[in-house]
């Protein structure tokens, strides 16, 4: 849903050049009855230019006369033809210090028992690096006869609904949480 822009500066301009009523601009403005009102009294908002929403798009001067002409009426925001802008996706979590050190074990354990998941899919779970994977995968990382393979659901690397979803995605099959839970032997 599309938001108003500047909303009191929006109120501003509605109370100055137009008959609507104040629980109207109210209404649109996303404020209370009584702040409008002091805004129109004068008591706050003092020195807020007006912005005009007809002149941006966001009203059409039809839709004031419809709502002027109807005090029950409320005031709807025209529809934009902008395209809606695209959602940034979040960056890596934030891994405790305590936890980094079982990255490692967590890699060794989805490498052992799904060995269909991609390195990419690896690196969005657990949030580690290729050459970590590859490292671990060839058994020559520095710390390899300290890694044991551990579930990395159980470790808090990554959730197990991410777990399922990358294993499916990768063509795998995805077993009960209670059978996972149980088949378990390198529990942390």
């Amino acid at each position: 849903m599309t938001q108003l822009l500047m909303p009191k500066a929006t109120a501003v301009w509605l109370i100055d050049n137009t008959g609507l009523s104040f629980d109207q601009i109210a209404d649109l403005c996303s404020l209370h009855p009584l702040e409008v009102q002091s805004i129109a009294d004068g008591e706050t908002g003092i020195g807020i230019q007006g912005y005009d929403p007809v002149q941006n798009g966001q009203l059409t001067s039809a839709e004031i006369e419809r709502c002027e002409a109807d005090p029950s009426a409320r005031l709807v925001l025209a529809e934009s033809d902008l395209p809606t802008p695209n959602r940034r996706t979040k960056g890596p979590r934030y891994v405790p210090v305590a936890r980094r050190g079982d990255k490692p074990d967590g890699i060794a354990w989805l490498v052992k028992h799904h060995p269909e998941l991609k390195d990419s899919q690896i690196v969005k779970l657990i949030g580690t690096t290729k050459e970590t994977i590859t490292k671990i995968r060839e058994r020559t990382h520095w710390n390899i006869s300290n890694i044991s393979a551990k579930h990395p659901a159980m470790l808090g690397l990554c959730k197990q609904t991410d777990l399922d979803a990358a294993i499916e995605k990768a063509g795998g099959t995805v077993q009960q949480a209670e059978e996972q839970v149980s088949n378990i032997t390198e529990l942390p």
